[in-house]
C-alpha cells in the first residue's frame, strides 16, 4: 500500500508541476511583455490595449493616454488610480475621497475607467 501512495503522490506532483508550468506561459495576455511592473488595460479582465505604468516617477501625477478599465500588477510598487484628471479623488466628475489603489501583486477591473494614477513610494 505504501507504494501506492507514493505513486500517486508523484503522479499528482508531477501533473501539478505541469500546470504550474503552462499557467505561467500562457496565462500571461498579450501586451504582458513589460512584466514585471504595472500594466492597465482599456478592456476589462486585462483585454484590450495594453498602457504601462512609469513606476519610475514616485509620487508625480501622470495623465493615462486612453481611459483604463483592468490592471495587472506584479510590481514592488502600489499605484493610486483616479477615475478624474489630475489625480483629483472621486467618482468621475465628483469631488470626494474615492481612489483605487492597485496593490503589488494583484489584479482586477477597476469601478470606474481610470484617467490617471500616482506611484506610491512604497508597496502597500
Amino acid at each position: 500500500m505504501t507504494t501506492k501512495c507514493t505513486r500517486y503522490a508523484a503522479v499528482a506532483g508531477g501533473v501539478l508541476a505541469s500546470g504550474l508550468l503552462m499557467l505561467g506561459a500562457a496565462g500571461s495576455p498579450a501586451g504582458a511583455a513589460g512584466l514585471p511592473g504595472v500594466t492597465f488595460y482599456t478592456g476589462a479582465n486585462a483585454t484590450g490595449s495594453a498602457v504601462e505604468a512609469d513606476l519610475g516617477k514616485v509620487g508625480v501625477c501622470q495623465e493615462l493616454p486612453t481611459p483604463v478599465r483592468s490592471f495587472r500588477s506584479i510590481a514592488d510598487r502600489s499605484v493610486e488610480v483616479y477615475f478624474n484628471a489630475g489625480c483629483r479623488p472621486g467618482a468621475p466628475g465628483t469631488n470626494g475621497d474615492l481612489v483605487f489603489v492597485v496593490g503589488s501583486l494583484n489584479s482586477g477591473d477597476l469601478p470606474y475607467p481610470g484617467v490617471s494614477y500616482r506611484v506610491r513610494g512604497t508597496a502597500s
